[in-house]
């Protein structure tokens, strides 16, 4: 029974997805995601020096999430950006940046309409406002997870002193420290799978999806950087454009991956959201 039932649901899936061009609609996501990448990283990067964070802190960051290859294409970008920041940028261009960085999140929300089946019907300036918010969060994450193993060693030594615990619970709670990345990833997909689509949702019924898109997310990414090290060789196809090729491919498997998990929810929770 329970296989049968799984059976028709993943047909019912694929059927889905093929309608609404699912694997399309991904495409155009990373092509939004890569045009929103750099007033996003430009964004965060002029922030730094108020918050006494390195940029070195940010690469870190980049090189757990994101295969050796982009790392590479996008390290002397980010270090420029970071040499050249100043003042200007907070305060002349700051509009044009955020709504140039929030436009993959609000192409992002457009997609989970489409997996939802739902029209949007929120103005304008709400759903901008929306994508804003959005990646305000997304931003407000990153330094979350770059400030986290920092003042979580403080944490571990204030501890130490204080109560004297055991080596192995110290270990512990180190470990606990560097597992809070791809804690702080599924709470961001969470929200956006919560937020995003125009209709109302509990965090319990975005939660299960959530998790899934964060733990494919990171499977995906380790495969995809062990066949380009491996076994893709886009440098001598595309010469001095392989990082950017790569880089597109990357977003579009995450845009698959969260239209997917997406979706997923949707068929879970359709009866619920259309009673």
């Amino acid at each position: 029974m329970q296989k049968r039932i799984l059976i028709q649901s993943s047909k019912k899936l694929y059927k889905e997805m093929n309608e609404e061009n699912v694997r399309d609609v991904a495409a155009a996501l990373a092509f939004y995601f890569l045009f929103s990448l750099f007033p996003l990283l430009i964004f965060t990067v002029s922030l730094l020096p108020y918050l006494s964070i390195e940029v070195h802190e940010i690469l870190d960051l980049l090189q757990r999430f994101a295969p050796d290859k982009i790392y590479q294409t996008l390290k002397d970008p980010l270090m420029d950006v970071f040499m050249t920041s100043n003042q200007g940028i907070l305060s002349l261009g700051i509009i044009i940046t955020i709504w140039s960085a929030s436009n993959g999140m609000n192409a992002l929300i457009r997609a989970l309409n489409i997996v939802y089946g739902v029209d949007e019907d929120r103005s304008f300036f709400k759903l901008r406002l929306l994508s804003i918010l959005l990646t305000f969060g997304l931003v407000l994450v990153i330094f979350v997870t770059l400030a986290l193993p920092v003042f979580g060693q403080l944490l571990i030594d204030l501890l130490t002193t204080l109560f004297f615990f055991p080596t192995h619970v110290l270990q512990i709670f180190a470990w606990i420290r560097w597992l809070v990345s791809p804690i702080i990833m599924t709470i961001v997909i969470t929200g956006i799978y919560y937020f995003g689509p125009n209709i109302q949702l509990t965090m319990r019924q975005v939660l299960w999806g959530s998790v899934a898109a964060s733990l494919s997310w990171q499977m995906i990414t380790l495969g995809f950087s062990y066949y380009i090290k491996h076994f893709g060789n886009y440098t001598a196809t595309y010469g001095s454009l392989g990082g950017i090729i790569i880089l597109l491919l990357w977003f579009y498997m995450m845009g698959f991956i969260l239209l997917f998990w997406g979706k997923v929810n949707a068929l879970k929770n359709r009866k619920r959201y259309r009673a």
